[in-house]
């Protein structure tokens, strides 16, 4: 067992928990850091969908940890957490070793929900990590090779049919990219682009609904139906199973089914079982089993303890489950930490929001900048893909994904033509293109950091 004295715990290698330990190793905190994941690489889940369609690769999307804590000081640690006693400060891991802690940051993130929906483990994909992205990608491209072998209209139909269950954020990044990214598979295996269908399945009236990204809702709506194949929309649609060729559905109060040989699943998520398995009194949680944590970010009767991200809720704050919220909160723990160490007065946490992003396709997004002016389009791709770099864990990451990002769009897409009349003149429009992503990602960021300090 090792000492407790003066080392804090980081469970979790997400934003929260890995921006909050890189905050600590900047401001030269005083005391030792360890942060313990169960994965070796950091998922930069935003970004999963350009790992999904090979826009950007491995070591853009998903770094390994040691690579980003390189020189930082923090002592990263694999292992799964088995159980978290608050009481004796003691967090014990499935390898057999146990850590006791002078402050601890929870920071577990949540887990893929399926709501009691029949066969939806078991027989959809979700896309939370690497290893998911892997998965469909392998799933999609099987589907597409047996189309392309069959003879059989109706199981071809059903082969390059993939159905996406649900239209939040995810559910319509998701569609817009396979909408884009199948066709032209299934083109380049000497197929007919035009018989893949990408379905978007929806419980609510619309996509996008009470969502963070409702602002976005019309011209998402109009930009996933002018990818390669229009993406079919059935709202009002409640999923009631998931075969493993099939999604059975309530609509309008009738049964119906969709044949479909890939589901991805992208309707919600739950509590992690770690924080529900907490000895916390059920006033300290929300309704859906998060922990109710202070302005601080402590928990209301264990100071020592911080929470941040998807398994917290911070008092009077509605705050969406995304990077730039957990950016910031990242930032106010790691402050805290220092000022309860240092015996200095502890701060709220002031998150500010500073718009939305949404992929809607292969280079296609829309900004939602400041919740004042929309950009969509490549300039939109352009602005998403620098602010989400800009938000990458370390500088020298940063410029090296950064370079390679700038190489690829500039370069490899569009100098690479066979067309050298409108080289140039495309060359210019994209370094145009990069230019304005760059200064309003670099605006937003600024904005996150001021923040920031002024909170701290």
């Amino acid at each position: 067992m090792s000492n407790p004295t003066y080392q804090t715990l980081i469970l979790g290698g997400g934003f929260t928990g890995l921006f909050t330990a890189l905050h600590l190793a900047h401001t030269h905190y005083p005391r030792t850091v360890i942060l313990i994941d169960q994965e070796d690489r950091f998922c930069f889940k935003p970004l999963l969908y350009e790992y999904c369609s090979g826009e950007m690769e491995t070591q853009q999307v998903v770094p390994r940890f040691e690579e980003l804590l390189d020189g930082s000081g923090v002592i990263f640690v694999q292992d799964t957490v088995q159980s978290i006693d608050l009481r004796q400060r003691e967090v014990q891991l499935t390898s057999g070793t146990s850590y006791n802690y002078s402050n601890l940051v929870l920071a577990l993130g949540s887990v893929t929900g399926y709501f009691g929906v029949e066969g939806a483990q078991e027989n959809s994909l979700p896309l939370r990590s690497r290893e998911d992205a892997i998965a469909i990608d392998k799933q999609l491209r099987d589907c597409l090779r047996q189309a392309r072998q069959t003879a059989d209209l109706e199981q071809r139909r059903r082969l390059l049919t993939t159905a996406v269950i649900g239209a939040g954020p995810s559910g319509v990044e998701m569609a817009g990219t396979l909408a884009d990214l199948l066709p032209r598979w299934y083109e380049a295996l000497g197929g007919n682009p035009q018989e893949v269908r990408v379905v978007l399945l929806n419980h609510g009236q619309e996509i996008l609904q009470g969502d963070i990204n409702n602002a976005l809702r019309e011209v998402a709506e109009q930009e996933l139906r002018k990818r390669v194949v229009p993406v079919e929309f059935l709202m009002e649609a409640e999923a009631t199973a998931i075969r493993h060729d099939a999604v059975e559905y309530q609509r309008h109060n009738q049964q119906q089914t969709l044949p479909a040989s890939t589901v991805i699943w992208t309707t919600g998520t739950n509590t992690h079982p770690l924080i529900k398995a907490l000895a916390v009194p059920d006033e300290d949680r929300d309704r859906h089993g998060r922990l109710q944590v202070s302005p601080t970010l402590q928990l209301p009767n264990f100071p020592e303890v911080f929470a941040g991200g998807d398994c917290a809720a911070q008092q009077g704050a509605n705050l969406p489950p995304t990077a730039q919220v957990a950016y910031q909160q990242g930032a106010a723990i790691a402050d805290n930490l220092k000022a309860m160490a240092l015996g200095y007065e502890l701060q709220p946490a002031v998150v500010n929001l500073r718009g939305t992003l949404l992929k809607l396709g292969l280079d296609n997004s829309a900004a939602n900048i400041f919740n004042s002016f929309e950009v969509t389009g490549e300039v939109g791709h352009l602005i998403r893909q620098g602010t989400y770099l800009e938000l990458l864990p370390t500088p020298i990451h940063n410029l090296k994904i950064t370079t390679e990002w700038l190489k690829d769009e500039i370069f490899r897409k569009h100098l690479d033509t066979a067309d050298g009349s409108k080289t140039a003149v495309r060359a210019m429009e994209v370094v145009g293109g990069v230019v304005v992503g760059a200064i309003v990602a670099k605006k937003l960021i600024n904005a996150l950091s001021d923040q920031g300090k002024s909170a701290s």
